[in-house]
């Protein structure tokens, strides 16, 4: 019995998307994409190795947690992210949140609303990794290309940090009458939460995702 229990308890950490004692969720079982919806370019999104690897065949594709369907299960308002992360040179990618699957437009189904936690070290890029992408942007990235890191994500309140290998790269808060640059108008946070979702950015970025876990805040 008690080795049918540890099989059990075992195969819960991994299928399960129920929360653990510790409140911590796991959003990624490291087999298959279960818990998972893509907006578009479903073959954009696949396993390998563990970790889910996101590269776009065409501009933008994201894919969405939406757990196991019922109401509200893919849905955080405040939360504690962790997911560890790496991006094969050159690479483009990002982790939204506050976002919608309903709320892609445009021919490339770009996200309207909610934030996005910039993943990108190439030299090239203006808005560097651990950025709150068009809101706080760093000028230098905390990590080097092709190197695996732990981002975490922090929304309280109104409150936003982004931690990257246990440094902060943002602490921002939202204040009544903040403003945003055109194009980014959705750049808020939802006032009944909204959803997660990995970006597969374009043809020449490929990231890998794994250890996804989630923590709702009271």
């Amino acid at each position: 019995m008690k080795t049918l229990a540890l099989v059990l308890s075992a195969t819960c950490l991994f299928d399960c998307s129920a929360p653990g004692a510790d409140g911590w969720q796991v959003l990624f079982n490291g087999k298959d994409l279960a818990g998972w919806k893509p907006n578009t370019q479903p073959e954009a999104f696949t396993v390998v190795d563990g970790a889910i690897r996101t590269h776009a065949t065409q501009s933008y594709a994201h894919l969405f947690y939406i757990g196991d369907g019922s109401a509200g299960a893919g849905r955080f308002k405040n939360f504690e992210l962790e997911a560890t992360v790496r991006g094969e040179p050159s690479s483009n990618s990002g982790i939204y949140f506050h976002t919608d699957i309903a709320c892609g437009e445009g021919p490339r189904l770009k996200l309207t609303k909610g934030y996005e936690v910039q993943l990108n070290s190439t030299a090239k890029e203006k808005r560097k990794t651990g950025s709150l992408y068009a809101v706080v942007d760093l000028a230098e990235s905390p990590v080097d290309e092709a190197q695996w890191f732990k981002v975490r994500l922090r929304v309280e309140g109104r409150r936003i940090t982004i931690h990257v290998n246990e440094k902060q790269t943002v602490d921002y808060t939202e204040v009544d009458g903040d403003t945003r640059p055109k194009g980014f108008e959705g750049r808020f946070l939802s006032p009944d939460g909204g959803s997660i979702a990995l970006q597969a950015h374009d043809p020449d970025s490929t990231f890998y995702f794994k250890d996804l876990r989630v923590r709702r805040l009271p």
